[in-house]
This record gives C-alpha cells, structure tokens and sequence, in this order.
C-alpha cells in the first residue's frame, strides 16, 4: 500500500524543509516525493543535509509547474488543510485517513498522493478543490502552527500504522471486488472541463455569476469514487447533450432564416 501513496509538496519556500521531508518519508517507508513550482533550491546541499540518510529521495524528487501534472495519474487525492473553508469539504482525521487508505490502494491501478501547501499560505482554494478529502492534524489551538516535515510526519505515520493493520486483512472500495480501476484525476479534470462547456452551452451555467456551482459539482462527484466505466458514460451523457443543443440551435437558426 505504502508504494502507491505519494506525497506532494507545493511551493516550498526553504530547502531544509524538502529534507526534512524526505527524512520523514523515509522512517515510514515512503518513497515517492513530488515537488509543485518550488520556490527554492531542491538538489542543493541544504536539503540532503536535512535528509539525514534519505538523500535519495531528495535526488529521485519529481518537480512540476501544476498540481495537476504532479497528481494526473492519482485515484484519490487528499489535501491538508489547517483552516475552515467557505465551501464545506469531506474532512478527515487523520486516523481517519489512515483507515481509509488501504481501501483507496486496493485497485490494481490505485495511485494516492498527500498534498501539503506553501509554508506561509498553504493550499489555495483551487488546489483544495482539486482533492477528494481534506484532512486536518488537530493541534492544539493556541499554538497551532506545525512545520511542514513534521505534518508530514504525522500524516505518514497513521498511514504506515494502517498499511501494517491492512497486511493480514485487504480490502477493496465498498467492501466488494470492484469491476472497473478507479477514474484517474485527468479523467475527472477533463470531465469537470467538459461539464462546465456543456453546462454554458444549455444556459444552465454563468461562469459571469457562477455561484459556486462548479465547486460544488466538483465536491459532489470527487466523494463519488467515479470509476472509469462510469466516467466514461457520464462523458458519453454530456456528449449527447452537445449534439442535441447544436442541433436544436441549428434548427432555430434555419427556422429563423426562412
């Protein structure tokens, strides 16, 4: 289970914490490290010298311009998130986390990824959007803060916990072998950009006054488990939408003209 979890960090500001991240990583046994426009050296010194003997993870770090690069291939993506949204979220603990993952990584195709943000900011909004879940590492309230190596640290461990529980006792999505591999998170960003297309073409969608209708439909099907059958039908649906408004609208034009 443990190798189809990756952790991916956005705009890290400080080497040392790439390093220090790469450590924690390292004492659960995790190995895929992905860096999202760093706003710092990564290969440099300073970071290999807070790995402490994970230096390798640090070499082996992938970098990308987008969080969507870093997640294309992942089925179940969770950001962590120290603040309460406008738009509520599913919200996990991270025990919570840890029980839900061996689940997640059951498909043969499984891939998950851990999201941390920037130091000083962390996920914006859109980045949080773009995940399944949000978990949340319940510090104490007057002095909430926590460094980033040490999130990561927290969270990695309740899933190395979950990974050992799991070994004598797997399990799948809904409890039952599933017929399909999950939808992957370029399946659902080309399904939510094709819906929000189709939802302009039908009027049924301002994106002048958009209410937050395209959170919301994101929130409600990235708690949906969508497999890629199911994917597949819902992208077959809003085909068939397009072709009925074009032709409607051709007709229209035509009965207008004549």
């Amino acid at each position: 289970m443990l190798d189809k979890l990756r952790i991916v960090l956005i705009g890290t500001s400080h080497p040392g914490n790439i390093g220090g991240t790469a450590r924690a990583m390292h004492n659960m046994g995790l190995a895929d490290l992905v860096l999202v426009a760093p706003r710092c050296e990564v290969y440099g010194s300073e970071s290999h010298a807070r790995a402490s003997g994970a230096d390798v993870l640090v070499s082996n770090a992938k970098v990308y311009a987008t969080l969507e690069e870093a997640v294309g291939d992942c089925t179940f993506v969770v950001g962590a998130s120290a603040r309460v949204r406008h738009l509520p979220w599913p919200m996990l603990t991270p025990r919570a986390l840890g029980e839900r993952l061996p689940s997640e990584c059951a498909p043969e195709a499984a891939q998950a990824a851990l999201v941390f943000g920037r130091e000083d900011s962390g996920m914006t909004n859109g980045e949080l959007q773009r995940c399944h879940a949000h978990v949340h590492i319940p510090t104490n309230p007057d002095f909430s803060s926590l460094n980033l190596a040490a999130a990561v640290q927290v969270l990695a461990y309740e899933c190395r916990i979950a990974a050992l529980g799991a070994e004598d006792s797997p399990d799948t999505p809904f409890g039952v072998e599933w017929d399909n591999p999950p939808a992957s998170h370029d399946d659902l960003e080309r399904f939510f950009d094709h819906l929000e297309r189709t939802l302009i073409e039908i009027d049924f969608h301002d994106p002048d006054n958009p209410r937050q209708l395209m959170a919301r439909l994101r929130r409600l099907f990235m708690r949906s488990h969508i497999d890629s059958m199911e994917m597949n039908i819902l992208r077959g649906i809003l085909g068939a939408v397009n072709k009925q408004s074009r032709a409607l609208a051709r007709q229209e034009n035509h009965d207008g003209n004549g």
